[in-house]
């Protein structure tokens, strides 16, 4: 079993009491901090150990060169990989000479605080030297979600017991050392020494001043990183700043005694542009430095709070019960948060700006899993992620033309907006995710009544994507629109045939096009929509073919799945999970093995097409194929799960999700958190046990809480309306906390939650004996753990 670190219970805040170096990257990316421009790894103060050194900023990037056996048209030529940018982070401290290094002397406590409410990561160390001179050093870190180019910290030392000479180094480094990673691909490739200096200055004073301005080799991205600080301690100070290439420091000399402290607050600024020049960058960066500087350290605190306040206000959940579920709910809301508050016209990685993995990459998860908790939480912030992909539609557009195809065609795995997935089967193949970008626009649209993105994103983004689906889709001779030689969202089946999870997204895809063209049609008329192709793809909607196969009376994952031979799951090793490093994809393309929720997903998402009993009994066929390589797939399930009325495997299912990272149930949180998951404990507890739909206006739920969680609440935003919703074991509550009232219904009865609470009784459900898993697969297990 693999070690995993601990933190606490607590429900606004992870605390970690002890300092294990063998989970350090994994606590870095655990107690990471970010705006969504710029990231920082949990990276002590002092800089070594690490584990993993992380200083990034939103699509900066290195391009690479994407190697091919044998090459094919309309293959890809390169790849994108995120960087490490300039370290800002980094506050050395020497003590009598001695650097402090945790890994030599005697560290007698060491906390750190992941404050949740507040933005902060805080430090508490009490350490002695090899040579016995004791020092107790408190910092707190913040990436300002109001200042967007801002990082602060504020770092303060003092002697335990006697009168010690103390030396602390302010640092901006590039080009830090990275560690060789593993053999897995879906890690990121690491690129050494890919910033190139074009200049580094410092400026003596008060504020003792440093800047360093690099280039991508390849990318010629511009990053420029700048410093300020300011010092308080004994009257006697020396004080020195000198710069080079790839590092600017700022040293602080002082003899303290017990009672005094040396502090420090440390203002850092980021920008990055491929176009701005060299002294404009330098100018933005110092305005960001001379902004936050204005307000203060403690005005930055004050501003940070208040802006988590608000969020907290439209986005809480409360679990009665589960202390662990709690906590997790909040660390993952905290984390989406943070992956776009001010991403603003970029993308919202997998990992958000916690790490390399997956290089760094967005995918389809953005749009399935991650937007839909903001645009009921902080719609602001969905709206930005998808005016990125509007921002880059040139370049999806172009992707189609190259396939022979109408439209967009948007990439499988992106930083700029190009395709960098080299493997087609498992990338440009996954056609879904254009559906899955127009799903997340139809439901924003919902979501907010947001006529401006309507009209300058959101008609684009569907036309654009519906003509995609025209064109590779087809009608055959019986009239059926059919979808072929496409890859749905389970990788283990790929180029097949009528996915329904494709079709049935297509199918939305297209009628939503249809219904926004005729709505806004001078604005559709402008990009060359006529009558004859919305009634196309009105047409084709209402002709999507899904398989059903009547002999099992279950639903087909995509035409001909049910007639495959099954995985020889019960001579599979549990070590051989995740099954794609251990068994080529030729063995796995033709047996029924599924890697992560397809047509179960398929059930949650269009639940309009499938009828109670189908649900039941599809989900009872695909449970026990199910290995869940991916970790998309564990709320997915819980969701599914809850409908079906399996309330104690939904329940498992949740905290596999919710506990993705915050155990590191698939080892490899090392790389970064694992956004979709995070965000999955939401829609675990909302969309599963709160059972909430949305669409057409009006908001439906269907309620159920497990055997282990006393009662469930959740705030939302709406329509302009802020809501709270509790949920017991035998009633809900609808309340109305801000807005005017609003149409919904509760199991499927209407009813208006206005100014006064509405109270209504949840029926049990009976549902049938649980579902196995595959051998050795079934939930992560927190007894076993």
């Amino acid at each position: 079993m693999i070690k995993q670190a601990a933190y606490g219970t607590e429900p606004w805040a992870l605390r970690e009491k002890e300092l294990d170096l063998n989970l350090l990257a994994q606590s870095e990316s655990i107690f990471a901090l970010s705006n969504g421009h710029i990231g920082l790894r949990g990276n002590l103060d002092e800089g070594d150990p690490n584990g993993l050194a992380g200083s990034y900023l939103n699509s900066v990037y290195e391009a690479r060169p994407l190697p091919y056996a044998e090459a094919g048209y309309g293959y890809p030529d390169a790849g994108q990989t995120v960087i490490n940018v300039t370290n800002g982070k980094i506050l050395r401290l020497l003590v009598d000479d001695e650097p402090l290094d945790i890994r030599y002397g005697a560290v007698h406590s060491h906390e750190r605080v992941l404050d949740l409410r507040a933005g902060t990561l805080s430090r508490e160390l009490d350490w002695s030297s090899p040579a016995g001179a004791r020092v107790k050093v408190s910092s707190v870190r913040m990436v300002s979600l109001t200042q967007r180019a801002i990082v602060a910290i504020s770092y303060t030392v003092e002697p335990v017991d006697a009168k010690l000479r103390m030396v602390v180094q302010s640092e901006l480094v590039a080009n830090e050392e990275q560690p060789q990673r593993g053999n897995d691909p879906r890690l990121a490739a690491i690129l050494e020494s890919p910033l190139v200096s074009e200049g580094h200055q410092v400026a003596d004073g008060p504020q003792m001043r440093g800047l360093l301005v690099h280039k991508t080799r390849v990318s010629g991205l511009r990053i420029a990183a700048g410093m300020a600080h300011e010092v308080t301690g004994p009257a006697k100070m020396a004080r020195n700043v000198e710069s080079f290439p790839d590092l600017a420091r700022c040293t602080i000399a002082a003899e303290v005694a017990p009672g005094e402290q040396l502090h420090i607050v440390k203002y850092v600024g980021y920008g990055w542009s491929s176009q701005r020049t060299k002294p404009a960058l330098l100018d933005q960066v110092g305005a960001a430095l001379a902004a936050a500087q204005l307000v203060g350290w403690d005005g930055l605190l004050a501003e940070q709070r208040a802006y988590l306040d608000e969020f907290w206000d439209g986005a809480d959940v409360e679990v009665e019960g589960d202390a662990e579920i709690q906590q997790a709910v909040r660390f993952g809301l905290f984390h989406i948060l943070q992956a776009g508050a001010r991403a603003e016209l970029r993308p919202i990685a997998a990992k958000g700006l916690t790490g390399t993995g997956y290089d760094g990459h967005t995918f389809w998860d953005t749009e399935t899993f991650v937007l839909p908790v903001l645009m009921y939480t902080q719609p602001s912030v969905a709206a930005d992620a998808l005016r990125w992909r509007h921002l880059v539609i040139g370049e999806a557009k172009q992707h189609a033309a190259d396939l022979g195809l109408a439209g967009a065609a948007f990439p499988w795995r992106t930083i700029r907006g190009q395709e960098c997935s080299a493997y087609w089967p498992a990338g440009t193949a996954a056609f879904h995710i254009n559906a899955d970008i127009a799903d997340a626009v139809d439901r924003y649209l919902d979501a907010t009544q947001d006529a401006e993105f309507e009209q300058e994103a959101g008609l684009e983004l569907l036309v654009e994507t519906a003509r995609l689906w025209r064109s590779l889709g087809q009608h055959d001779a019986m009239g059926h629109f059919r979808i072929e030689g496409v890859t749905g969202p389970d990788e283990y089946s790929a180029i097949k045939d009528n996915n329904i999870y494709t079709n049935l997204m297509a199918q939305r895809n297209l009628s939503a096009a249809a219904h926004l063209a005729e709505k806004l049609s001078d604005a559709a008329q402008a990009l060359g929509v006529t009558t004859e192709e919305t009634a196309s793809w009105r047409d084709a909607a209402a002709a999507t073919h899904i398989p059903f196969d009547e002999r099992l009376g279950v639903h087909p994952q995509h035409e001909g799945f049910t007639d495959y031979a099954r995985w020889d799951f019960k001579n599979t090793p549990e070590d051989h999970y995740p099954l794609l490093l251990h068994y080529p994809y030729f063995q796995l393309y033709r047996k029924q093995v599924v890697k992560q929720a397809d047509l179960v997903l398929a059930m949650y998402l269009r639940s309009d097409a499938f009828s109670a009993e189908q649900k039941a009994r599809n989900f009872a066929y695909y449970e026990p194929l199910t290995v869940r390589d991916s970790s998309l797939s564990a709320c997915t399930q819980a969701v599914l799960a809850a409908e079906v009325g399996q309330l104690d495997l939904a329940r498992d299912y949740l905290a596999e999700a919710a506990l993705m990272d915050l155990a590191d149930v698939e080892h490899n949180t090392s790389d970064g958190v694992h956004m979709a998951s995070l965000a999955g404990a939401w829609i675990a507890l909302v969309a599963g046990f709160g059972g909430m739909r949305a669409g057409n206006g009006q908001l439906a739920f269907t309620p159920q809480l497990p055997p282990g969680l006393d009662e469930l609440r959740f705030r939302m935003r709406y329509r302009g309306r802020k809501l709270r919703v509790t949920i017991n074991r035998t009633r809900a509550k609808y309340e109305l906390l801000d807005g005017d009232p609003l149409q919904a219904t509760h199991n499927g009865r209407p009813f208006e939650i206005g100014q006064k609470p509405m109270e209504h009784e949840i029926p049990r459900l009976h549902p049938g004996p649980r579902p196995e898993q595959p051998p050795g697969r079934a939930p992560y297990s927190r007894s076993n753990s």
